[in-house]
């Protein structure tokens, strides 16, 4: 047996960019921070995470998602290589969203 489950909540770090490969099919990308908290040091490191939403979640991404919205995601990891326009391979890791929640705005002077 093996899992392949990722739990995140944190803040998008820019508006979604939403395709269309397929005339009714979207596709949305963005950016999720979160941070990991070290009392010891009190020192504070943002990870940040590729999201990709399909189908109806993409859709709501499109209308309701911008930069500092505070999202629940839920999905799997997904690797996979690529070659960019100098011709280098390159490998990303992302999330690909089964289930969002949108929880609000950040605002200005707001704790995350």
């Amino acid at each position: 047996m093996s899992v392949n489950k990722v739990i995140l909540l944190g803040y998008v770090g820019s508006d979604p960019d939403v395709r269309y490969p397929e005339k009714d099919r979207a596709v949305a990308f963005m950016s999720l921070a979160t941070n990991d908290y070290y009392a010891g040091t009190g020192t504070e490191i943002t990870e940040w995470h590729r999201l990709v939403m399909g189908g109806q979640n993409a859709q709501l991404a499109e209308k309701y998602i911008r930069k500092g919205t505070r999202l629940y995601v839920e999905g799997k990891l997904k690797s996979r290589e690529y070659e960019d326009k100098f011709k280098i391979r390159r490998r990303v890791t992302e999330v690909i969203v089964d289930r969002v929640e949108l929880l609000g705005r950040k605002t200005e002077g707001q704790a995350q």
